[in-house]
């Protein structure tokens, strides 16, 4: 299936092209049907002579109706533009073809209607000469009668060529499915239609219903009038939703794969065509089937920065329409630069801004966006429409290469600074470096760290250094257990520690490393002397005394007493009434 859209002046007999290609009945209003005028979207599909189908989205063309008339085309790959014969090229001509170049729609026919009444030549030519100069260039022109039927099959047969043209659909991409429209059936529920642009949907799959918290779920599928398990991009679906109030959604609504979109109310884009340097501060922005009113802020000579009055799901390259709803006509269109642009809080923020711009063409671009951002998470990148292709630095987090090179170099700056300044801390604690960095993540720091550097208990310090001690502490513990290596349960003096050179701050340092183990004030062993003890004590006859404990240890009562009551708290040892103990196994 292909989809198309139609376009035209009103009363130019686009419902009576759809009517005579397909047999069905395009206006769905008894409204419509009475004043014969389209006001409404409507929907009919026929089989041409390849065998394909095409699904036509026909609009209305009276001018008071546009909004509807975007709704329809926003979302369709190509258009039937349609001139009457006797009437020529129109004031809603003009304004249709400019929402074509607009939105970027590039594939598309030219039909001169009622060829019956007049020579179609000259509104041939003056249609071929306007459509020409936008996004669709040249186009095939098909003088037809939809009253004698004249024209038809030829036309049928441009329509093939046109489906040929078209690129193929975007099976693998995400589903955005722009409402159209949303009604019940009873008995079924709520069901909503749109254009299937990318992507695929399955009976039972879960959708994201864009600014609302609740999942969906699909409970049905319809295309072309039959149920279907799945339909399959590019086509026309209704998909009915299990459990969703009508009231919860309507027209220019989006059904979305789960997150894979960004929800934004701040763009900033590139204006296409013409830019015009007197835009108005307020305008409404036509995406897909969406119409939302926006602020327009002007950054350089094409781009603006856009505050959406609600959130859309928006992507890089999406297309979309500015229009003056005062004024009743095209504003321009916009190609989606930046759906997470960064705030314009400083002086002369806008200028800068406009001048990295100049260099987004509005394509998916994963290079520059990392340039550009620096350091991203790979989600938040797929959910702007930028595909992800390189191995994330640490977690999900993307760095541009240059500034992850910087980062590092900045480590070890920041590290040897803090070591200078904080000399008996064993390195610089992670959180600090973060912060220093702003860094969004820990993990960050913690990639970021290269030899001779090293992450330990919460610091980061030099790998060479004992237990992530700075080096004179380090020096000091490494005689200690020189001197004491084959004597673990005897402490040095107070005056023997100074001469070490550990004094109350170099044997804080210590402990909090986990190099020396404090009994008591300057009293201190290597950390390995607790399950040392326990296994000599375990040796004993028991219950033991304190005596016999300090002979088997051989160390003196200074060491000896504090030493059973640490291992008496920590639950190795057991104190009895008579103050012998036992070891607990």
């Amino acid at each position: 299936m292909f989809v198309v859209a139609t376009a035209g002046h009103v009363d130019h007999g686009k419902s009576t092209l759809v009517r005579a290609l397909t047999g069905m009945e395009p206006d769905r209003w008894a409204e419509e049907r009475r004043r014969g005028m389209t006001i409404d979207l409507g929907f009919a599909w026929t089989t041409l002579p390849s065998g394909g189908t095409v699904a036509f989205v026909d609009v209305p063309g009276h001018e008071r109706f546009v909004p509807n008339m975007l709704a329809g085309v926003g979302p369709v790959p190509a258009a039937l533009i349609v001139v009457a014969a006797d009437e020529g090229w129109m004031p809603q001509s003009a304004e249709h073809l400019a929402a074509l170049d607009a939105l970027g729609v590039a594939y598309g026919l030219l039909v001169v209607t009622r060829a019956d009444l007049a020579d179609p030549g000259p509104a041939t030519a003056r249609a071929r000469a306007e459509i020409g100069a936008t996004s669709l260039g040249a186009v095939q022109a098909v003088a037809v009668s939809g009253r004698t039927g004249a024209g038809l099959p030829e036309l049928r047969a441009a329509l093939d060529r046109l489906a040929a043209r078209l690129p193929p659909p975007m099976l693998d991409d995400p589903v955005r499915l722009w409402v159209d429209r949303s009604f019940t059936v009873r008995g079924s529920g709520t069901v909503v239609t749109g254009t299937l642009g990318a992507g695929r949907l399955r009976v039972g799959d879960t959708l994201e219903l864009a600014g609302a918290d609740e999942p969906v779920r699909v409970r049905g599928l319809h295309s072309l009038g039959e149920a279907r398990p799945e339909a399959a991009a590019v086509a026309r679906v209704a998909v009915n939703l299990r459990g969703t109030p009508r009231d919860q959604l309507g027209r220019g609504d989006a059904l979305l794969t789960p997150g894979r979109f960004q929800h934004t109310d701040l763009v900033d884009v590139r204006l296409t065509g013409d830019p015009a340097a007197d835009l108005p501060a307020t305008l409404t922005l036509h995406v897909g089937s969406a119409a939302v009113p926006v602020r327009v802020r002007p950054l350089g000579a094409d781009t603006v920065r856009l505050r959406l009055s609600r959130p859309l799901p928006l992507l890089v390259g999406d297309r979309a329409l500015l229009r003056d709803p005062g004024r009743h006509h095209v504003a321009g269109g916009v190609r989606v630069l930046d759906v997470a642009p960064p705030p314009l809080a400083r002086r002369g923020a806008a200028v800068a801004r406009a001048q990295v711009l100049a260099a987004v063409d509005g394509r998916p671009d994963l290079v520059g966006e990392l340039r550009r951002r620096r350091l991203v998470r790979a989600g938040a990148l797929l959910r702007m429409g930028v595909p992800v292709h390189v191995a994330p630095v640490a977690g999900d987090w993307l760095a541009d290469p240059e500034h992850w090179r910087r980062l590092g170099d900045q480590v070890t700056e920041e590290v040897a600074r803090y070591v200078r300044e904080h000399p008996l801390e064993p390195g610089m604690p992670v959180e600090a470096l973060r912060q220093r960095l702003a860094l969004p993540d820990r993990v960050l720091v913690e990639a970021l760290v290269r030899p001779p550097l090293r992450v330990h208990a919460g610091r980061v310090g030099a790998a060479g250094a004992a237990d992530g001690l700075p080096e004179p502490v380090a020096r000091a513990v490494r005689r200690v257990r020189e001197e004491y290596g084959d004597r673990p349960f005897r402490a040095p003096e107070a005056d023997h520690l100074v001469d070490l050179g550990l004094g109350p701050r170099e044997i804080g340092a210590a402990v909090r490393a986990g190099a020396l183990l404090r009994l008591a004030d300057n009293v201190v062993l290597l950390p390995d002397a607790l399950d040392d003890a326990v296994r000599v004590l375990a040796g004993l006859p028991q219950p033991f005394t304190l005596s016999a404990a300090r002979q088997a240890l051989d160390t003196t009562r200074r060491v000896a007493v504090p030493l059973l009551e640490l291992l008496d708290r920590r639950g190795a040892t057991r104190r009895l009434p008579d103050d012998a103990r036992i070891v607990v196994t």
